[in-house]
């Protein structure tokens, strides 16, 4: 069991040369682990300090406004910085290269003011099999003195060939359809700029290729660069007038090919308070594609 403390979150200039040396053959260095099994790691930073200017331009990319509160998705944006450095300092068993990043949930106990002080730790979880390969999670924890205050999971997927690779029918596929949005509902249509993916990696030091440009987006199999998950979950988030305690499960679907016009459509979050539970769903504007599915739960 691995249990590394930093003074500071990792910036990505000290990561990324790492990242690249992890592609490369390897040369007397550290070996893959066996891809049945995680490391078994906790990294963590234990006085946490939010740096304001990257916060603020966080919530202005995304749409937050500035009330002196921690945007709901923004430590999952920054426990990014831990997870590539677990990544390459441990015996992982995937190429980094090869993740997709399917599902994330968080879950926010009080509002957190930007000026706190917390501890976050992030620990690799629940290993499973999927029919395109194998599943994983990330597992990061917020805390304010001992008190839990935010928690997130982040899944990815290693496509891999399994027996039912060579399947293409082996599942039924699912239709789609995107529903009528009523004059109650939550609705909102929004552009997302060819440049979007630039943009956003300079704040979140998510520089992955498919995101940067569309001609590094081919090489991974994409006609055009496509928008940060992460990003359309805040945007989604951003027009939301969010209660105290509360999580958000999303996962992802279709990518958004860059640029775009989606639409969000969602249950007026008036229901939370009676039902304690509302759904949200993001589509391309021009047609039935989902993007995005979301649940948000009441604590």
């Amino acid at each position: 069991m691995t249990i590394r403390d930093f003074k500071s979150l990792p910036e990505a200039r000290q990561t990324y040369p790492k990242v690249i040396k992890s592609l490369l053959p390897i040369v007397g260095g550290k070996k893959k682990g066996k891809k049945n099994v995680l490391p078994e790691a906790t990294y963590s930073v234990n006085e946490l300090k939010v740096n304001k200017t990257n916060l603020q331009d966080y919530r202005r990319i995304c749409g937050f406004a500035d009330n002196g509160q921690i945007p709901p998705t923004y430590f999952a944006v920054l426990s990014q910085s831990l997870q590539m450095n677990m990544m390459v300092d441990e015996a992982f068993p995937f190429a980094m290269l090869g993740l997709v990043h399917v599902a994330n949930s968080v879950t926010q106990h009080r509002r957190i003011a930007d000026s706190e002080v917390v501890s976050m730790r992030v620990s690799f979880a629940n290993l499973r099999d999927h029919d395109k390969g194998k599943q994983f999670d990330f597992v990061t924890e917020v805390y304010s003195g001992e008190d839990l205050v935010w928690e997130g999971t982040s899944t990815y997927l290693s496509r891999q060939k399994t027996e039912s690779s060579g399947s293409r029918d082996s599942k039924p596929k699912t239709v789609n359809q995107k529903p009528d949005a009523t004059k109650d509902d939550l609705h909102s249509i929004f552009a997302v700029p060819e440049d979007i993916g630039r943009r956003y990696a300079k704040i979140s030091g998510d520089f992955n290729l498919i995101h940067i440009h569309a001609v590094t987006a081919k090489a991974f199999g994409f006609p055009k660069a496509i928008a940060h998950g992460m990003w359309s979950k805040a945007k989604c988030l951003s027009v939301m007038d969010l209660p105290e305690a509360y999580t958000v499960d999303v996962a992802f679907k279709l990518p958004i090919l860059l640029p775009s016009e989606v639409e969000l459509i969602g249950d007026n979050l008036a229901k939370l308070q009676k039902d304690g539970t509302v759904e949200f769903d993001l589509y391309s504007a021009k047609n039935d594609k989902p993007h995005l599915a979301g649940t948000i739960k009441k604590l």
